[in-house]
């Protein structure tokens, strides 16, 4: 099974909105500044204990090796990085017609974890599953993870 999630506002929030995980220590804090929503590493690891495969999957161009390290500094490992420059190579290509702007169907991610309507509708139109984060859920942890565990039994 394969799990991607988005960055910005999805994992990477504003810790003037959002509470957060602890900053990285000196001197990673300086190199990775983005601040990571409070439960990022308790789930991420439970994902990577269940030998599910985790992905990022951004509009972003932030570099695979700058994701992959930000993550690996806090212990997590990120198997593949799908960012705005690689979406734009292999999904939208040539095509005339704009593809969406994620189209996790094309790299077979099962379920793919968002905050942004338009990417939940996206997966409605093009035949992808999308869990969509809203900011005011508190449990957001908890209910990922429910919907992970719903879709692994529905694999079987």
């Amino acid at each position: 099974m394969i799990v991607s999630f988005d960055l910005d506002d999805t994992l990477f929030v504003d810790p003037h909105k959002f509470d957060t995980e602890n900053p990285l220590r000196f001197p990673y804090k300086f190199f990775y500044k983005e601040r990571l929503r409070l439960g990022t590493i308790q789930l991420l690891s439970k994902i990577r204990k269940n030998d599910i495969s985790l992905w990022v999957y951004t509009t972003s161009f932030r570099s695979e090796k700058y994701i992959k390290s930000l993550f690996r500094c806090y212990g997590i490992k990120i198997d593949n990085v799908i960012n705005g420059e690689r979406h734009q190579k292999e999904v939208q290509g040539n095509k005339l017609q704009a593809m969406p702007s994620k189209y996790p169907s094309k790299y077979r991610i099962d379920l793919h974890i968002d905050d942004d309507v338009s990417v939940y509708q996206n997966g409605i139109r093009y035949g992808f599953k999308v869990f969509l984060i809203k900011n005011e859920d508190i449990d957001w942890v908890n209910n990922i993870w429910n919907e992970i565990e719903k879709m692994k039994e529905m694999k079987k």
